[in-house]
């Protein structure tokens, strides 16, 4: 059954990236959770993105957005230079290893919703400072689905923090070695269990080539990578997923009281949310920045779907 969809709001990054993989290196392109995401879940349902970009940021790039169904109002282009982040990969493409932050304008990022994006009733929280996630949350006046993101620099930086914003979303997404972090745990399980116990009543694990892990009170579900030929940039990979994931949600209409209401119908709308990620992410890793993504058309993306359906059929 489909639904009308109903507007996401997504606050964190909008950056450039200098990568460098086994497939080559990039210089000053295109990055950012919001960036990502936001492309992603536009697939799916409207977007309004809150962030903060310096004077070179391309407002041609501002502009295809728009032309999206991304709302980019929010955005505050301030004077001086947009945040940039230089990383590389080995051949473990798993996880990328943070060379230099330049944050620049973002240093000073204060998300200051309009009332606009108070009323979304969708919300994704981006890897930002978790003091900052908290200053969204009190902003936002009813939301129905709140999803979140962190990484090791805040899991280790701002543990008390995280852990106040952890206790007033929905879902937490975030891969295998931050789930190990953050629960202290070092088996898959434990750690997912001691990280809801932290709030969010669904956890997600994202596992690389090796795909997701979703965990609920009705259970856990695997979710496979779809195959790639070759990864060329896992960089934004996570985001993506996230874009997508909620915005099927979005489009389903899947909240909270859905899944107080109808767990089993919930349960089985975040594992084929979960898969819509998956395929998500496998178009991002294809080419460096935001280039597949934004080459990516809906017949592509359906079509790649019904792939991944077919290898889980037995």
């Amino acid at each position: 059954m489909k639904f009308h969809p109903v507007s996401i709001l997504a606050v964190g990054s909008l950056a450039f990236d200098s990568i460098e993989t086994p497939s080559g290196k990039v210089e000053d392109v295109l990055g950012g959770s919001v960036n990502y995401f936001s492309i992603a879940a536009s697939f799916y349902a409207p977007v309004k993105i809150v962030g903060v970009v310096g004077e070179d940021f391309p407002r041609t790039h501002l502009n295809w957005l728009s032309k999206r169904q991304i709302d980019v109002s929010g955005v505050n282009i301030l004077k001086g230079k947009t945040f940039h982040w230089v990383g590389t990969y080995d051949h473990n493409m798993n996880e990328a290893k943070t060379l230099s932050t330049f944050l620049n304008v973002f240093e000073h990022f204060d998300p200051v919703l309009k009332a606009e994006h108070q009323e979304s009733p969708y919300l994704f929280l981006g890897n930002i400072d978790p003091v900052l996630q908290q200053r969204v949350l009190d902003q936002v006046r009813a939301p129905k689905l709140i999803a979140c993101d962190t990484m090791n620099f805040w899991i280790t930086g701002k543990p008390e923090e995280l852990r106040k914003t952890l206790t007033r979303i929905d879902i937490l997404s975030i891969n295998e070695g931050e789930a190990y972090l953050l629960s202290g745990e070092r088996n898959l399980l434990q750690a997912a269990l001691a990280i809801r116990q932290m709030g969010p009543s669904v956890l997600i694990i994202k596992r690389g080539e090796y795909g997701a892990a979703l965990f609920t009170p009705q259970g856990v579900f695997l979710a496979p990578a779809f195959p790639v030929a070759e990864v060329v940039d896992p960089t934004g990979a996570g985001d993506s997923f996230a874009g997508a994931l909620l915005g099927f949600l979005a489009e389903a209409g899947a909240d909270r009281e859905m899944a107080k209401h109808h767990p089993a119908q919930w349960d089985q709308l975040l594992r084929r949310a979960v898969l819509a990620g998956c395929v998500m992410a496998s178009f991002t890793v294809e080419d460096f920045s935001l280039n597949r993504l934004m080459l990516l058309d809906k017949t592509h993306l359906i079509e790649r779907q019904h792939a991944l359906m077919k290898m889980l059929l037995v």
